[in-house]
């Protein structure tokens, strides 16, 4: 068989040629610290790591649902203590108004405390959150929950629309509590016995007049619908506990799974230094071998061989 001189040359080059790019290769792997630095290196591996990266980037976005979402219930909780406190206060004042040793100056002063304090009530519900948004107006964020009507009433301005947050795979919870399932209307029996409802702070607002003006009956009915509203805020606050604890726990699920994903993605990508610095040096010595065969061969010709 004969082979030409040409070919030696080819065979030479094309080796020292394969063992460049694998020394490349390896000390592009050992800079970036990855076994996979593109898709066409091993297109297995790389569809594996981006299908990991893809579930990590959506246990992120849960992440930022859970704190954004945990921020907003500290809000909720608390307003709504400040609320179960403003109606606490309320109550007391309105028993000592009920005191038959109580003059009428004396319930004066205290329906002015207790007016000061339906601005407090006012207050706490026209609460926003860190950017800004009122958190019980339902999706109108931008409009105070409540406010006075033409005729000076204090009115609900929000909607009904309660969002539902996603804090983890197939996993839910209530994200805002609208103003009217917080602050709920009582219902009052008339007279002649038929019922009414009348909205959160009407029922204040009527106990306010009923002690300036020291209207026995009504400052009982009052005080007895007090006790109804603060029934209403305190499962509010219950509820808002009980999404609280689904929050810490799902936080708990999502940091172990981002956990064993990070672990996984590390084993599928990450490079085995000590095995890869090896490699490397393999393949310098396999390419010096070639570059020193290769300048034995390039000197020889006939007259050489003759010799």
């Amino acid at each position: 068989m004969k082979i030409s001189t040409s070919y030696l040359f080819d065979r030479a080059v094309t080796q020292m040629t394969n063992s460049q790019t694998s020394l490349a290769q390896s000390q592009a792997q050992l800079s970036a610290g990855k076994k996979v630095l593109s898709p066409s290196d091993a297109p297995d591996d790389a569809t594996a790591i981006q299908r990991i990266k893809s579930v990590l980037a959506r246990q992120d976005s849960f992440e930022t649902s859970i704190q954004s979402t945990e921020n907003r219930l500290k809000k909720e909780e608390s307003a709504l203590g400040g609320v179960s406190d403003v109606l606490t206060r309320l109550k007391e004042l309105a028993v000592q108004a009920s005191n038959d040793t109580y003059g009428a100056k004396d319930r004066e002063a205290l329906a002015i405390e207790m007016q000061g304090l339906q601005q407090d009530l006012l207050s706490f519900a026209n609460t926003r959150d860190e950017n800004g948004a009122y958190l019980f107006s339902g999706s109108r964020v931008t409009t105070p929950a409540f406010g006075a009507d033409a005729n000076g009433n204090i009115v609900y301005q929000g909607d009904e629309t309660v969002n539902m947050v996603e804090v983890g795979d197939q996993r839910q919870i209530q994200g805002n509590r609208t103003g009217t399932q917080v602050f709920s209307r009582v219902v009052r029996t008339a007279d002649d016995g038929s019922q009414q409802g009348v909205s959160f702070f009407q029922s204040v607002q009527d106990l306010v007049d009923a002690v300036r003006s020291s209207d026995r009956t009504k400052m009982n009915r009052g005080i007895s619908e007090i006790d109804n509203l603060s029934q209403s805020v305190s499962l509010s606050v219950a509820r808002v506990g009980s999404d609280t604890n689904v929050i810490q726990g799902q936080r708990a699920v999502l940091d172990e799974t981002k956990l064993q994903l990070k672990t996984i993605l590390s084993n599928a990508e990450d490079l085995d230094y000590t095995e890869a610095v090896t490699k490397m040096q393999k393949q310098m010595l396999a390419l010096e071998a070639s570059q020193s065969g290769f300048a034995k061969i390039s000197q020889l010709n006939l007259f050489q061989y003759l010799r």
